[in-house]
């Protein structure tokens, strides 16, 4: 099905949850996606992580994606993850581009990574008293960061940990036994390593068949805490080329797909000053991006 407009939907999902809304009015980034929206609805960490948190506490579930380049090229061909993007309740910005997109609308929002969430994540959860389960990636992987969590985050509890075969499938008979596992484990935050869009996708399912469960997709979030992949440099990261030097490493794998990023890019720009001479966001949200560039 196609993603509903941002912000307009009914039942809350996608729209400005109330830790972002107290920012003001901030009204949300949002992209044009065919006959629909992808909109980032957290302007910031702190609003996200207190989003989670409250939600964690009141045992309210939540599905969290965090949108990229890559997702907005796969979101303009795939069905399949714009319905998942559509059942996501918080999405925030995982990529420069994203962050300039905002800037160039008027609706500035802070970088978020998703691996440099799953700590922080992590704690929220354990501060709320609620398991974490670990699920994607490789059993290896997932036995190393559940380690590296436990001993990083006193009182927390690494309830499960799945690593899925090759070729499985999210939406799938045996995606629905492993939610039903997950919820069994007593966990009430599931971090999940799969990648997009399968990730978005298998979220999108424990959402809708256990909505007291929260889903945070993380990419290769527990692959680099675990030392089993190798994550670009900080301070290439802080020079806003964590894609050049990821693109150096696997060129046969990655080209493609850098090459529909930049594609897509002109349109996105173009949207972005529509947005912009709509009035863009609110005086506290255009303070924020000025922090941001260190104005």
């Amino acid at each position: 099905m196609p993603a509903a407009p941002f912000a307009k939907r009914a039942g809350g999902r996608g729209q400005v949850p109330a830790a972002a809304q107290a920012k003001r009015g901030w009204k949300g980034m949002e992209f044009r996606n065919g006959s629909g929206r992808i909109g980032v609805n957290m302007p910031d960490r702190q609003a996200l992580l207190a989003e989670v948190g409250a939600r964690l506490r009141e045992r309210r579930g939540f599905a969290l994606a965090t949108l990229n380049l890559d997702h907005l090229a796969k979101l303009r061909r795939d069905a399949a993850f714009r319905a998942a993007y559509a059942a996501q309740d918080l999405v925030c910005a995982d990529g420069n581009p994203v962050v300039w997109l905002s800037r160039l609308a008027g609706r500035p929002v802070e970088l978020l990574p998703g691996s440099d969430l799953v700590l922080p994540l992590v704690r929220e959860a354990a501060a709320a008293g609620r398991p974490v389960a670990l699920f994607g990636s490789r059993a290896e992987a997932l036995e190393r960061a559940a380690d590296v969590l436990e001993r990083a985050v006193p009182g927390l509890k690494v309830a499960a940990r799945i690593a899925p075969p090759m070729g499985f499938a999210p939406e799938g008979p045996a995606a629905r036994v492993a939610l039903d596992t997950l919820a069994a484990s007593g966990a009430g935050l599931v971090l999940v390593a799969l990648g997009a869009p399968r990730q978005e996708r298998f979220a999108a399912l424990g959402r809708a068949r256990h909505p007291q469960l929260g889903f945070a997709s993380v990419g290769a979030g527990l692959d680099f805490l675990a030392g089993t992949q190798r994550r670009a440099p900080l301070w290439v990261r802080r020079m806003a080329l964590e894609w050049l030097w990821r693109a150096a490493a696997e060129p046969g794998r990655l080209a493609g797909r850098y090459a529909r990023c930049a594609a897509v890019l002109p349109g996105l720009a173009l949207w972005a000053l529509r947005l912009r001479g709509r009035g863009g966001g609110d005086v506290r949200a255009r303070a924020l991006g000025a922090r941001r560039r260190g104005g």
